[in-house]
């Protein structure tokens, strides 16, 4: 389906100029984007449900075509969480994996509209290495609102064009709610386009620095805990098939559906395995779930009464006490709790010591938030009387949650901040002394070349106590070659007064010293330390 939705846009007359005159606006081209997505996505839904009317009795989708088309309509409107209403109730336990088709068509969309636009063009020039913050954060300011520019070009369309949809597809039984169609499909489109915009700027890694640095770390650490309370639903409904693998085989032989309609079954209960899941989550988070009215699946217990005949549903376990070791599976949230507090430390250190679990307690309810959307998707009533209340609660998962990975959260937060703190003034001194000795290194290179400075200048005397006598000049000396006039003139006058000595005889000269000997000399003391005198 996506390469038909690029096969489609890619022959679009495009704009290969640069020229802003010329360049297609953003809204025109996010309309496009948005007319072609909902064409191809009604297409292949009406082709499938025109397969499955034809291998399905008369009349169970509508008569002729136009039921076709109604019911291929109403589909589309399921995948976007769109619910119905119907004689004696309303529908709106709608399948989350179906949600998937729209959000990578309207993705790819949002990917061909960026390109579309020249976008990357638009965006702010690329700031140079080490520039200033406020620079820095106008230049993420802007590359923002122009993402959200791009996401309201592409659902603003998207969300008309499906009211007009939900018009379309009334019939005396099913009548979709306008309203919830308008804001599940801007809401959709919203995201897919600002992802698929953000997209454009740079990897995946890049996206994250749009947002602030604490924003950004309360981002991850919210994904990384919702991730972990997911894949332990995932595994605890994985578990519970495999138990009760004998009752799900059994509600399935009772169907009888044949082939083909075994086939389409086995399509259903693969599109709500995410709700199963979720309810996964939120029973492992202790709230439990609903299956009727007056049910309720928990770790503290079980009851429950006639359920759908699904086979799915064929995994819950019987109603009555549970086993002991299974509220082992409430630590599972406060692991998760631990594990984003941890990254939350990480990626913004506090530099104070109680700043750092606050934040962590504050993960704790944004995944506690987002925990009682994902409750509040996952379910819904199918129709009325029992069946009205189906799915968690949404405000006592939120508030489970909350508390649960908000009390783990902050603790291995202040943990973790304290431990990075710690290593840091461990550091040892002479790293954070380097960078001075090399700006005065380089200070000095500097002024001996303006002339400020010697060019060949010794090294200054550090304090007085580690002053060796190496360090010290050397002492004068009197040199063979060296005359002194008054010892001279003595030596020509007794050379006068007594010319018959011969060389032997004579005195020696006291002008000339030894350095050999020191016989008759005397000892001269070098005060090392002298220099630090006045």
């Amino acid at each position: 389906m996506t390469a038909l939705l690029e096969s489609v846009l890619g022959r679009l007359p495009g704009v290969s100029s640069d020229d802003d005159e010329t360049r297609r606006p953003l809204p025109v081209s996010g309309m496009l984007a948005a007319a072609i997505t909902l064409g191809v996505g009604l297409a292949v839904l009406t082709t499938l449900t025109l397969v499955g009317w034809i291998a399905a009795p008369r009349g169970a989708l509508g008569a002729g075509l136009p039921g076709v088309f109604r019911t291929a309509a109403q589909v589309w409107l399921a995948a976007h969480h769109a619910g119905f209403a119907i004689p004696g109730g309303k529908v709106g336990l709608l399948p989350l994996g179906l949600t998937i088709l729209p959000a990578v068509l309207l993705y790819r969309a949002g990917r061909w509209m960026a390109r579309d636009a020249d976008l990357r063009l638009r965006l702010p020039a690329r700031l140079p290495k080490n520039s200033p913050r406020e620079q820095a954060n106008a230049r993420r300011r802007a590359q923002l609102v122009l993402v959200a520019q791009a996401g309201v070009s592409l659902a603003a369309p998207y969300a008309l064009l499906a009211g007009l949809i939900a018009l379309v597809a009334r019939n005396e039984i099913t009548q979709p709610f306008i309203g919830e169609a308008l804001i599940s499909h801007f809401a959709l489109a919203f995201l897919a386009g600002a992802l698929a915009t953000a997209r454009t700027i740079g990897p995946w890694r890049a996206m994250l620095r749009l947002l602030p640095e604490r924003v950004r770390a309360l981002t991850v650490g919210t994904a990384v805990a919702i991730t972990v309370l997911l894949v332990a639903g995932l595994a605890l409904v994985l578990m519970a098939l495999i138990m009760n693998f004998g009752q799900v085989r059994e509600l399935s032989n009772v169907l009888s559906p044949g082939f083909v309609g075994g086939l389409l079954l086995l399509l259903v209960q693969a599109l709500y395995l995410l709700n199963t899941v979720i309810w996964a989550a939120s029973y492992i988070a202790g709230p439990g779930f609903a299956v009727g009215a007056g049910t309720l699946v928990a770790p503290t217990g079980v009851q429950l009464g006639t359920v759908p005949s699904l086979p799915l549903l064929g995994a819950l376990p019987e109603s009555g006490p549970v086993p002991g070791w299974t509220m082992a599976v409430i630590a599972l949230p406060f692991a998760a709790g631990t594990v984003a507090g941890i990254v939350v430390a990480r990626m913004a250190p506090s530099p104070s010591y109680e700043a750092a679990p606050l934040w962590g307690f504050f993960t704790g309810i944004t995944t506690g938030l987002v925990a009682a959307l994902l409750a509040a998707l996952s379910g819904g009533p199918i129709g009325g009387g029992r069946l009205a209340t189906v799915g968690p609660s949404p405000w006592e998962v939120a508030l489970s949650v909350g508390l649960e990975v908000g009390v783990a959260a902050g603790i291995s937060a202040g943990v973790a901040n304290l431990l990075l703190l710690n290593r840091k003034a461990r550091a040892p001194l002479d790293k954070a002394a380097v960078p001075v000795r090399k700006a005065g290194a380089a200070i000095a290179r500097a002024a001996s070349k303006v002339g400020l400075a010697e060019a060949d200048a010794r090294p200054l005397p550090g304090h007085w106590m580690d002053a060796t006598e190496a360090d010290t000049q050397a002492i004068p000396v009197i040199r063979d070659d060296w005359q002194d006039e008054h010892a001279s003139a003595a030596a020509e006058t007794l050379a006068q007064t007594l010319p018959t000595l011969t060389d032997r005889d004579r005195p020696p000269r006291k002008d000339i010293v030894d350095e050999s000997d020191d016989r008759g000399g005397h000892v001269i003391y070098v005060d090392p330390y002298a220099w630090d005198r006045d």
